[in-house]
């Protein structure tokens, strides 16, 4: 089995910064890609950024110049970091893993809050 678990979300003030850690752990060799969905209250859940095993990365526009995915690969587990938050990007921050298998995993969701 393979667990995927989430952190490093909370309550931050506009402008502040988090980062968000998604690690696997268990029956996973290597991620061969990770990606990072949001998911607001009434809205549907959102791409937020993509990276691939060789490193190439994708946003969407909304988070494009705030946010950065990277990956530690020995340590199986990909970050998130969020700068110049806004209250918009209120939402449950859920990670993706497809592993080197092509076999998808979810991890059950951090909450990101961003109010004064």
């Amino acid at each position: 089995q393979v667990q995927v678990a989430e952190s490093g979300g909370g309550l931050v003030q506009p402008g502040g910064s988090l980062r968000l850690s998604c690690a696997a752990s268990g029956s996973i060799t290597s991620i061969a890609v990770g990606a990072w969905y949001r998911q607001a209250p009434g809205k549907q859940r959102e791409l937020v950024a993509v990276i691939g095993s060789t490193g190439t990365t994708t946003y969407a526009d909304s988070v494009k110049g705030r946010f950065a995915i990277s990956r530690d690969n020995p340590k199986n587990t990909v970050y998130l970091q969020m700068n110049d938050l806004k209250p918009e990007d209120t939402a449950v921050y859920v990670c993706n893993i497809v592993s080197s298998r092509a076999l998808s995993y979810w991890g059950q969701g951090t909450q990101v809050t961003v109010a004064s």
